[in-house]
């Protein structure tokens, strides 16, 4: 599978995808299966699975990890709510996979988020911050994402985003959702600029 050229070279995306390990994961959400693939470039991205996702109407998500937000639990952003809420759905519907790509920071980097965060403290926002950084406002990719749906043979999809983007992408890329679900989380204090701006900047859907 021929992939995009990439953007910078921490996002250069391999040719070949490889399945190499498999495994039961009880969690405090639910009991999945974790399928783990292998990049050329030693990227480890992540199939988590309830049921066999086999098939047509597949409940799904492609979510992207975000370090600050699932191990710290910052309340900076929403991620940590969206992936536990999307588990939590597969759970429900007993049928469905989360691909968790590793694209952290929009595909920046810690380091780099890290930096925009520093810079918001200054009063830029999500967008500008990167912005700043020399970084277009969102470099992910989602050839993987294809990848792993098509390996695990999944062949339409309900899709929780929020994110036109990462919809169209995934569409151009050969997945046909055939819902959009949204998956938007509680608005706080710490959040609230961070989702105005996913509305009015980057176009998020309601």
């Amino acid at each position: 599978m021929k992939l995009h050229e990439p953007q910078c070279p921490s996002l250069a995306m391999p040719e070949r995808l490889v399945r190499y390990a498999e495994a039961s994961m009880p969690t405090r959400l639910g009991d999945f299966r974790l399928v783990i693939y292998r990049t050329e470039s030693g990227l480890e991205p992540i199939a988590i699975v309830e049921g066999d996702p086999a098939g047509e109407g597949t409940l799904a998500r492609v979510h992207s990890e975000c370090w600050t937000g699932e191990v710290l639990g910052s309340l900076r952003c929403d991620c940590r709510e969206q992936l536990e809420a999307s588990l939590e759905a597969i759970r429900a519907r007993g049928r469905g996979v989360v691909v968790y790509l590793r694209q952290e920071g929009r595909g920046i980097g810690l380091g780099n988020k890290v930096r925009a965060y520093g810079l918001q403290d200054g009063g830029a926002d999500t967008v500008d911050a990167n912005l700043m950084l020399g970084f277009p406002d969102d470099m992910r990719t989602y050839e993987v994402a294809a990848a792993i749906l098509d390996d695990l043979r999944v062949r339409s999809v309900e899709l929780m985003t929020n994110n036109p983007r990462k919809l169209a992408a995934l569409e151009a890329l050969g997945i046909h959702v055939i819902q959009r679900l949204p998956h938007w989380s509680a608005d706080h204090e710490h959040n609230h600029g961070y989702l105005q701006v996913k509305r009015a900047r980057q176009g998020h859907l309601p």
